[in-house]
């Protein structure tokens, strides 16, 4: 079965690692909050310019001029650092940040992605994510592995405007975890119930399987 939004959030949390500095990116990316273990420190990044971004705020704990890069309202924790924008964003490009986690349109086999525009159709800007692709060499993807029409959005070559080139090593899809290198999708995992087959199907670009696929641990 596949994996729902909060559920591609929770695997991705595994990749956060103690005393990591982590960008989320807009959409499922904004969930992993929401997931951090809770034997590791880690401190959460926005570029609209807070450091120390906890998970989503209940009801009773809104503060509206609190929010993170996708104009939501979040928490801060204890420690947490305010300041601005420009200051931010030299943490990016300066390579300060030791993971970051995007949303994507496409992703293709060389790691290239495209993440930011659909022609035609109306987006809000490129926001932090060229920035981020370009400073941070760690990056995890999140997105469906296809369309709602059942077209892939892991191809051999990105169709759509790209946000960076030849620059995602890892995508965690609602199917499957997988690894990129040497021009192809290599299939680490796939979520529970979820053949193989499936994934075959449903990924554009090269897909290389290798012995056993065990599931996803989640929780």
């Amino acid at each position: 079965m596949a994996l729902n939004r909060e559920q591609i959030a929770q695997r991705v949390a595994s990749e956060l690692r103690d005393g990591y500095y982590v960008n989320l990116g807009i959409g499922i990316p904004t969930l992993v909050a929401n997931y951090i273990p809770e034997d590791i420190d880690v401190m959460l990044q926005s570029e609209n310019g807070l450091l120390g971004m906890g998970p989503f705020p209940l009801d009773d704990e809104v503060e509206p001029d609190l929010i993170n890069a996708g104009k939501q309202t979040v928490t801060a924790i204890t420690g947490a650092a305010y300041f601005s924008s420009a200051e931010s964003f030299a943490m990016i490009r300066g390579a300060h940040v030791d993971l970051t986690v995007l949303g994507a349109f496409e992703v293709d086999q060389n790691g290239s992605i495209a993440s930011w525009m659909i022609p035609g159709k109306l987006v809000k800007g490129m926001g932090g994510a060229m920035d981020l692709v370009a400073g941070t060499d760690n990056i995890v993807v999140t997105m469906t592995h296809a369309s709602k029409s059942g077209q892939s959005k892991l191809l051999e070559s990105c169709t759509l405007p790209l946000t960076g080139v030849n620059c995602i090593h890892k995508v965690v899809t609602d199917l499957a975890y997988l690894e990129i290198h040497d021009g192809a999708f290599h299939l680490r995992e796939r979520a529970p119930g979820v053949s193989i087959d499936e994934i075959r199907e449903k990924t554009a670009g090269q897909l290389i399987v290798e012995g056993e696929v065990p599931e996803m641990r989640l929780g």
